[in-house]
């Protein structure tokens, strides 16, 4: 792993000459904030050694380095998912070269399906914590302790004081916020009815694909703080038949597009 890492992380630089200290993740359909950087560098994920390819529509592929409000960024224009094949390993190693590259905090969006009723398609949901039902876990197997440590501690993992300045930026601008714990499945089945039913008995808000791997190797590795957004693109709460595809998901987030776009660049703009 580690020697993968550096091989990426060579290639980049000798590509890029750039040191970011902020790393962005785009889930599906939220990819258009990396194209209003400023001095932006793309680099396709087929270039750089080792990287997976994103296989999914509403994911561009690209590792996209730039600045916003000062800040310099890398911002992944497109995630990987278990469910297209990846090894958790795969999907978790941008955030292991992000960080190798200087990125020391980490801000992780996706798309997500809403489980607490009072919430509605548009929502931009701020996580404050996580459960884990994908049965797996990125960091089974040995551990490097050069790379992070055996036992991670997960509480407590989404930065209280980012959390709170998402919540006070959205209401500024106006954008429909919610607060919540984020469940993540492997997919790519879209869940039954029962499920949606037990998730929210277990205390989820919102359910997705993606996000927890990213979130546990980005705290194995050291990052210093998290934020997680969750753009509510359709309602899943298990007592009716909600229709639901990956089309009107990824128009549903295009349409949470100027709200989105807006919290963002205001929070990188007050780290």
């Amino acid at each position: 792993m580690k020697q993968k890492i550096a091989e990426a992380v060579q290639y980049l630089k000798n590509r890029v000459f750039r040191t970011p200290t902020i790393a962005v993740v785009l889930g599906s359909g939220l990819g258009s904030f990396a194209d209003h950087l400023e001095t932006k560098t793309a680099v396709p994920y087929h270039d750089i050694p080792h990287f997976p390819v994103s296989t999914v529509k509403g994911h561009a592929g690209q590792l996209v380095f730039g600045t916003w409000a000062g800040k310099e960024l890398v911002v992944m224009q497109g995630r990987f998912h278990c469910y297209e094949g990846y090894a958790m390993s795969e999907v978790t190693f941008p955030i292991r070269v992000m960080h190798a590259l200087g990125a020391h905090d980490l801000i992780i969006t996706n798309a997500s399906g809403g489980l607490n009723r009072n919430f509605q398609v548009g929502d931009l949901m701020v996580m404050t914590d996580h459960i884990n039902f994908m049965g797996q876990n990125p960091l089974i197997g040995p551990n490097d302790d050069s790379l992070g440590p055996r036992f991670p501690p997960m509480q407590g993992v989404y930065t209280p004081e980012l959390v709170d300045l998402a919540m006070k930026i959205g209401r500024e601008i106006g954008a429909p916020m919610q607060k919540g714990v984020y469940l993540a499945v492997t997919g790519p089945t879209y869940e039954t009815a029962a499920e949606l039913r037990a998730f929210r008995l277990l205390g989820a808000d919102a359910v997705g694909m993606s996000t927890v791997p990213e979130v546990i190797v980005a705290v194995h590795a050291g990052m210093k703080r998290i934020l997680g957004i969750s753009c509510v693109t359709d309602m899943a709460t298990g007592e009716g038949h909600e229709a639901v595809d990956h089309e009107l998901v990824v128009k549903a987030a295009a349409a949470a597009q100027p709200y989105f776009l807006k919290l963002l660049q205001n929070v990188i703009a007050s780290l």
